[in-house]
């Protein structure tokens, strides 16, 4: 498996659905299929934070700098900022490509393991799983997204579009 193509597939696919999004009305901000409180303005804003906080977990974290610690937080502190308008969405953008350029740099570092602290216990993964979980856990949530607008009415994307298929067809494969 070439997870440098799954990853740059993914980031394509964010920046090309969530960029239609943004020209969608700001009404289309508040549509969900089911659960009102996924709203689209929710899973922008989840997509973005999400590949933020799986590119923090792949990092060594061990000789950060109280610098770089706060620089980290800040980003991760930001990212769960929700878009309040169809103009915030381009910060959305802005911060899952600078998310979805960490992950595709992880990539290329060797397999190791993740060690996170989490509810009390230690959790270990390996890199590679850290990174697929953000692969298919972006296309669940374009997925979502997508029928989120759907389910109000906005019927402007196909998913289709945006498939492996279609990127490689867009890169040149």
């Amino acid at each position: 498996m070439d997870a440098a193509k799954l990853l740059k597939h993914m980031a394509w696919a964010n920046q090309e659905i969530l960029g239609l999004v943004s020209e969608s009305p700001d009404e289309a901000l508040d549509a969900y299929s089911v659960n009102p409180e996924w709203t689209v303005r929710e899973i922008a804003r989840h997509i973005a934070s999400s590949a933020t906080w799986y590119g923090y977990r792949l990092l060594d974290r061990s000789n950060f700098t109280e610098s770089q610690n706060q620089e980290w937080q800040a980003k991760l502190e930001e990212s769960e900022t929700p878009p309040a308008t169809m103009k915030e969405m381009k910060v959305i953008l802005d911060r899952l490509k600078a998310a979805d350029a960490e992950l595709l740099n992880a990539a290329t570092l060797p397999e190791g393991v993740v060690i996170r602290e989490f509810e009390g216990k230690t959790i270990t993964r390996a890199r590679s799983t850290v990174i697929s979980q953000a692969i298919h856990h972006a296309t669940e949530h374009r997925a979502q997204l997508v029928s989120a607008l759907e389910a109000k009415g906005f019927t402007k994307i196909n998913l289709d579009d945006f498939d492996l298929w279609a990127y490689s067809t867009t890169i040149g494969e």
